[in-house]
């Protein structure tokens, strides 16, 4: 009797991994509709291109619209392919041209170094560079060069053209303020939206500040432009010193640096252009005039002294979720939620004492310091121990470790060879580089395992800590704020009497006071 045989088929899981995993990058600089149709082309020519093909698959295709190309931080889908890179998801990337992937040198040769590392390589369809090569990192070098002064001159031409505008008066409005609505580069009155500046004007003629403003205008849930009902003081300094009300214009009050570019303040360093009646205005001068002179009469006398304090952008409302903002009243510092503070309906936490959250830190501390070998010995051991259980049950983590060691063998077995003469120097040397060009990928694949998750860096940031606590003062009966910035990530506030510390590397504690 013949038995009965399950035949298995290949999964398409199972397919997929025999392939190269393909990522293709698009990029454009604008957002204009030619642009955009020129990305969706890319994104479609990279699926049909990789569709049939039976030694590489696509994994996706990254696409970064409207995005410079100097500033790699700044491209959303550039950064997810290159985490995705660390994941190990990705075999090969494949890109239209050196200046779709990065027009600054520098930035461009790390990434690719990494990826190399990571063992991944490059093809650059336009210069036909395929990084595998890697005599052609060079090439790249040169061609990354050319990217950048590329970028550098055509910024340049748009520069100069746009400057020479604002010289003779001919530059058209590219954005709106609050009450004015854009028409084919002018500035046209929105009368609701004026009526909202006129009486932001009357109120601070009145005497009130930007934070009475910006309760007043929360309060009333007033809408902005942007249809929401929040208001900052920022946004009433804005437009409290905006000369576009009075229907003038000033030109260049910000430039783009040269690379890496980055929008600074004009503070001096270029020519400002100041044109009058450029519009129709909202405020007569002399309300604004006497704006303009209140607000320089109120200003710090002394800048120096705006500082930033220990908890200053560290503490978080548990109800709301809202950053606390430091309040002086009473000859006594307090933290405040935003919302609360802005709109009290929105959120019930009140007013906590400065010195509260640092006498709740200080306890912490000493805790940690009196119970260090009990909270952190036992946990840096867990921690190592589930890391190597982890990597130690990864039977391809295994196999590659022992490939490494088999290899490095035979270089010692051929060591031994030449030395007693059995083999000669040319076929030695050719041997042991043929060897360690694969002991040097399957490093790369131990890498790629490794990196696919964070667990390294929580260990070594917990490490950090454990030092920072072991090293530190045996009881602290004074805030010190060194210790608290190397320690605290953010205090969550629970309640008036209840704080969650958050310290880098994962940990919380809870304190009551």
């Amino acid at each position: 009797m013949i038995p009965n045989v399950k035949v298995i088929n290949p999964t398409i899981t199972e397919d997929k991994e025999s392939k190269i995993r393909v990522a293709a990058y698009c990029r454009v600089s604008t957002n204009s509709e030619d642009q955009k149709n020129s990305l969706m082309a890319q994104m479609r020519y990279y699926e049909n291109f990789l569709s049939d093909s039976e030694t590489e698959i696509l994994v996706s295709v990254y696409a970064d619209e409207g995005i410079t190309g100097t500033r790699m931080d700044k491209r959303e889908e550039f950064q997810r392919m290159l985490k995705d890179c660390r994941r190990g998801k990705i075999d090969r990337i494949i890109v239209k041209s050196i200046s779709r992937f990065a027009r600054n040198t520098k930035d461009c040769l790390s990434v690719l170094r990494e990826l190399k590392e990571l063992g991944i390589s490059v093809m650059f369809e336009k210069e036909n560079i395929d990084t595998a090569n890697i005599t052609d990192e060079i090439m790249v070098t040169v061609m990354g060069g050319l990217a950048q002064e590329e970028s550098a001159s055509i910024s340049n031409n748009v520069r100069w053209g746009i400057r020479s505008k604002m010289k003779n008066g001919t530059v058209k409005f590219h954005s709106a303020p609050l009450g004015y609505d854009l028409y084919e580069g002018n500035l046209i009155i929105n009368k609701r939206e004026a009526e909202i500046v006129k009486s932001i004007y009357k109120m601070f003629l009145s005497g009130m500040g930007y934070d009475s403003i910006c309760r007043e205008l929360n309060e009333s849930k007033v809408i902005k432009n942007n249809k929401e009902t929040k208001w900052f003081p920022t946004s009433i300094q804005y437009i409290l010193t905006n000369e576009k009300y009075i229907g003038d214009s000033l030109w260049q009050k910000n430039y783009n640096t040269s690379m890496p570019y980055r929008k600074v303040r004009n503070k001096g360093e270029l020519e400002k252009y100041y044109y009058s009646k450029t519009h129709e205005p909202i405020i007569s001068r002399e309300d604004f005039e006497a704006v303009q002179k209140i607000v320089k009469e109120r200003k710090c006398p002394n800048k120096e002294l705006i500082k930033n304090y220990p908890l200053s952008k560290k503490v978080y409302c548990g109800e709301c979720g809202s950053l606390f903002k430091r309040r002086f009243k009473n000859k006594k510092s307090y933290w405040i939620c935003r919302e609360h503070y802005y709109n009290a309906e929105n959120c019930r936490t009140k007013p906590i004492l400065e010195q509260v959250f640092y006498t709740a830190f200080m306890t912490m501390y000493n805790k940690l310091k009196a119970n260090y070998s009990v909270i952190f010995t036992p946990m840096l051991t867990q921690l190592q121990e589930l890391k190597n259980k982890k990597y130690g049950s990864n039977k391809q983590y295994i196999e590659i470790n022992k490939e490494i060691a088999q290899l490095k063998e035979q270089t010692h077995v051929l060591a031994r060879l030449k030395t007693k003469g059995f083999l000669d120097e040319n076929k030695y040397i050719e041997q042991v580089t043929e060897i360690n060009a694969k002991i040097d990928k399957l490093n790369r694949e131990l890498r790629k395992i490794v990196r696919c998750d964070d667990d390294d860096e929580i260990i070594n940031q917990i490490k950090e800590i454990a030092s920072i606590i072991e090293n530190g003062t045996d009881l602290m009966t004074e805030f010190d704020d060194v210790m608290f910035e190397s320690l605290i990530e953010k205090i969550i506030v629970k309640n008036h009497t209840e704080f969650e510390f958050n310290l880098y590397g994962g940990l919380k504690f809870t304190e009551r006071i």
